[in-house]
């Protein structure tokens, strides 16, 4: 029998976890909010669905029942707070395929895409899956009572949350945003974020599918919390050129929402992704992660054996 993966929210973190899947023989599903990028992912082989947040319970789009029940495998990575049926103290997906899901069960392994946002503030200090949740802010409350949500799940199959840290790739990394003239490095002392390469974080899930374990939680980071001015730097250095001068932090342009990152400041420890998953990261600092895009367009753009 082929299994499938059913996709909540078919973004940056969770294609690169169905390009995994797909290649050991996996069906996917998946959810997007269009139908132009339902049209892709179409082409692409995969059976998408348009989903509206704010249909009927049990009902975002048609045929929502049938496709939890093909799936033996669930992902959700639509993020609380979002869409009309985003209410405070749940989860929009299950808020809308609630009924859906629980008609579809039983599940081989069912993961929901969290943040590392839900420990809250540390000055600095360390964290790991057994911290306190100590969100500063609403959105970050908004993340803890969904994860929350999705652990009501667990009679349903093994539930699995995954807290990421700060996401970067191809197409989405400091190269990019330096490339693009967007890259300011801001200074606030002592300031510093984790972070997570997307096919770490596709590795991450793929081990978990191998071994899933009810109820667990799991950090998805990188061993090396920078401060943001540093990784800028890097990507200037990679790509030969000057960095953008400093800017204390008191003194930057930021919007609410940028701002608000700032008032989180803490290490995330990752131990248990390589002791109870296997995993070996591919990308263990920015360093690595950045050095690999860079050769990889490099060699997009010269192919080995083909003439400048």
């Amino acid at each position: 029998m082929t299994k499938t993966l059913l996709i909540l929210g078919h973004g940056f973190s969770a294609a690169a976890f169905a390009a995994r899947l797909r290649a050991r023989g996996f069906a996917i599903e998946a959810t997007c909010r269009t139908p132009e990028k339902a049209a892709r992912l179409e082409a692409e082989g995969i059976r998408a669905h348009v989903l509206d947040l704010g249909a009927a319970p049990g009902r975002p789009f048609e045929g929502a029942e049938a496709a939890c029940a093909r799936a033996t495998h669930l992902l959700s990575s639509i993020p609380p707070g979002r869409g009309e049926a985003a209410v405070e103290g749940g989860d929009p997906a299950l808020a809308a395929l609630g009924p859906a899901i629980r008609a579809g069960a039983p599940y081989e392994w069912i993961g929901y895409l969290s943040t590392t946002g839900v420990y809250g503030d540390r000055d600095g200090g360390w964290v790991d899956e057994d911290s306190a949740l100590e969100p500063t802010g609403a959105r970050g409350q908004r993340r803890v009572d969904a994860e929350r949500a999705w652990d009501t799940l667990g009679d349903l199959g093994p539930v699995m949350r995954f807290r990421l840290a700060g996401i970067y790739g191809p197409g989405r990394s400091a190269l990019d945003t330096v490339r693009k003239g967007r890259a300011r490095r801001i200074v606030k002392p002592g300031q510093v974020f984790s972070r997570i390469h997307v096919e770490d974080i596709a590795a991450v899930l793929e081990a978990s599918v191998d071994r899933p374990e009810a109820g667990a939680a799991y950090n998805v980071c990188d061993d090396e919390a920078a401060p943001p001015q540093d990784v800028i730097a890097h990507a200037c250095d990679l790509l030969g050129v000057e960095p953008p001068p400093e800017i204390p932090f008191d003194a930057a342009e930021l919007s609410d929402m940028a701002r608000s990152f700032y008032r989180d400041n803490k290490r995330v420890r990752n131990d248990r992704i390589k002791r109870a998953l296997g995993v070996r990261l591919a990308y263990p600092t920015y360093r690595e992660g950045l050095a690999a895009q860079q050769a990889a367009e490099n060699e997009s753009h010269h192919p080995a054996g083909r003439p400048d």
